[in-house]
């Protein structure tokens, strides 16, 4: 199949398995990833050792394999998880100290999707900015004739991660609740399942057997018609809580037991505070787009905070730059310095559990804190033509008054509200997410105002 550079993304390599890639791109990328990765560490590739893991996607078994192949015939060695959730291969990378690791996934894409997350030493990702335009280059130069001589060898990595994120709390201070909890029929069931099996909940698993097929609903929680399930059984249930996990498990998502979605920087608030009582004063990050409640909440109990570009590869940066404890991004991304700064969805999951365990409130009531003093949009696209045009319409509209950044597209903060305004990196779509700390009214005033802007 002749190359497609539309699968080199901003974050990962992604495109629908058969009509944008397939297992001879898979070959050619696992090549071009161990020249790459050999320039980064400064070591023949010979030396190389990386990680390797799936997901449960149908194309998964022979991506990998193929993936696998390209980087044995260029002389590294290949340690061989298997299927595992993509923080896994990052547990993998980092607790082994290997130079990379290249884990096949698409991770909530639909079932027609195939694709590659890499990582550096650290588990420390290739971006468009940085490595993967390398990885496409390699690719379109010509690879030549490989050396050969690499290895695989398989490995077991499921008893040392699930030992790694239980240290993140004391499993003793969870107290038996009632929990639903939606795999999506990702690689959340066999990933956390048995951790949570550990606890004293009374668990109501629905979609946790992998299936790429994804019979049920597509493994991304982040949209509403894909919550509509488990919100329905938290309620008919009278379940404490819900947690939803996307289909590669990265991120994970909650709702209280009233059925209400728990927004994502009001779920980084309420982390940060179980971080910061382990890490007194420690820096928490969080990205341009989050509701004020993290930094009024972080400033609260005594830590600093920082914000960090949108994107993991991004974030994981920063996290290191500033070596941050935590962050968090709306999107349901939430990093740990003592997971090698890397997301995961199942620490959150935990520390939640524990938190609501030791506070005696439950989710919703720690929630109503914040629903009832930050008014805010959620993520609203508008499909805009000329997206830099309209970016400078903004910046000249609000820079009277407003303190304009642009760290992340364009963000406008006054002393009551702020919003912020980002292009997507894949479609002609301004992103915005607004919030007002007056009132649900006037938080919908200045979206419509705003609104009204970006599409006129």
């Amino acid at each position: 199949m002749e190359l497609n550079p539309g699968i080199f993304k901003a974050y990962d390599i992604r495109g629908i398995h058969g009509e944008e890639m397939d297992e001879g791109t898979a070959k050619d990328i696992g090549r071009a990833f161990v020249r790459v990765l050999a320039r980064l560490r400064g070591k023949p590739a010979g030396e190389l050792r990386i990680g390797l893991g799936r997901d449960m996607r149908l194309t998964a078994p022979a991506m990998a394999a193929a993936l696998r192949e390209g980087m044995v015939l260029e002389g590294a060695a290949v340690l061989d998880a298997g299927m595992v959730a993509t923080e896994m291969l990052y547990h993998l990378v980092g607790s082994r100290e290997l130079d990379g690791g290249a884990m096949c996934t698409a991770s909530h894409n639909p079932k027609a999707y195939t694709g590659v997350k890499l990582v550096r030493e650290g588990a420390l990702p290739l971006s468009g900015d940085a490595g993967i335009g390398e990885v496409k280059a390699e690719i379109e130069a010509g690879l030549g004739e490989p050396p050969g001589g690499g290895r695989v060898e398989e490995v077991d990595i499921w008893d040392e991660y699930r030992a790694h994120v239980l240290s993140f709390i004391d499993p003793a201070a969870v107290r038996p609740m009632k929990v639903v909890v939606d795999g999506g029929n990702g690689m959340g069931g066999p990933m956390i399942g048995p951790i949570l099996e550990q606890l004293p909940l009374e668990l109501e698993e629905m979609y946790f057997e992998p299936n790429g097929e994804f019979p049920d609903h597509e493994p991304n929680p982040l949209l509403e018609e894909n919550r509509r399930l488990i919100i329905e059984r938290v309620r008919s249930t009278g379940a404490d809580l819900g947690i939803a996990w996307d289909g590669d498990a990265d991120r994970c998502f909650f709702i209280d037991g009233s059925g209400e979605f728990c927004d994502g920087d009001f779920v980084c608030a309420l982390l940060a505070r179980q971080i910061l009582a382990r890490n007194p004063g420690a820096t928490i990050l969080y990205d341009p787009r989050s509701s004020r409640a993290v930094p009024d909440l972080v400033a609260a109990e005594g830590g600093r905070s920082d914000l960090s570009r949108v994107g993991h590869a991004f974030f994981k940066a920063r996290m290191r730059e500033e070596d941050a404890a935590f962050g968090g991004e709306v999107s349901g991304h939430y990093y740990f310095r003592d997971f090698w700064n890397a997301d995961s969805g199942t620490i959150p999951a935990l520390l939640m559990l524990e938190l609501i365990s030791e506070d005696g409130r439950t989710i919703g009531e720690l929630m109503s804190e914040f629903r009832s003093r930050y008014f805010i949009s959620g993520e609203i696209n508008s499909q805009v033509a000329d997206q830099a045009a309209k970016l400078e319409e903004i910046r000249a509209r609000y820079s009277d008054g407003g303190k304009v950044t642009e760290l992340d597209g364009v963000s406008v903060d006054y002393p009551e509200w702020h919003f912020n305004v980002r292009p997507s990196n894949t479609e002609p779509l301004l992103r915005l997410n607004l919030e007002s700390l007056v009132s649900r009214a006037d938080m919908e005033r200045r979206r419509d105002e705003v609104l009204g802007l970006i599409r006129g």
